[in-house]
């Protein structure tokens, strides 16, 4: 009787606690990112950023330039070890290192497209 107990307990502290360990949290870099590239003589431009990771945690992502009417760019190569956030597009020849602040909210690097390089903020958006 005290082995079935034992037994019953068990099992249900294991269905229990199984869906909690098994949903693992999305890396902090997931979600949407904006900011504005500003190259000087030329027009500022507004960039989106979407990233977001499967359920075995690979990252990937879509660039949007809403000013030019550009959405759903692919982003080729992407790595984020906290706090370091790279990303590569080779459709615009672009590139992005930066790193996130202490809480989340922001990335500070610089984009470069073939171009002189520029700082871009990206901040996170609800």
């Amino acid at each position: 009787m005290k082995r079935l107990r034992a037994l019953s307990l068990g099992l249900w502290l294991g269905l229990t606690l199984m869906p909690a360990l098994s949903l693992a949290a999305d890396p902090p870099i997931v979600g949407a990112w904006e900011g504005t590239l500003d190259p000087g003589a030329q027009p500022k431009k507004r960039i989106l950023v979407h990233i977001s990771a499967d359920t075995d945690g690979n990252l990937s992502g879509t660039i949007d330039y809403p000013d030019q009417s550009i959405s759903g760019v692919g982003i080729t190569a992407i790595t984020y070890q906290e706090p370091t956030l790279h990303f590569e597009s080779s459709s615009m020849h672009a590139s992005y290192d930066g790193t996130m602040n202490k809480d989340n909210s922001k990335i500070t690097g610089t984009w470069k497209d073939g171009g002189a390089p520029l700082s871009l903020i990206l901040n996170r958006t609800p």
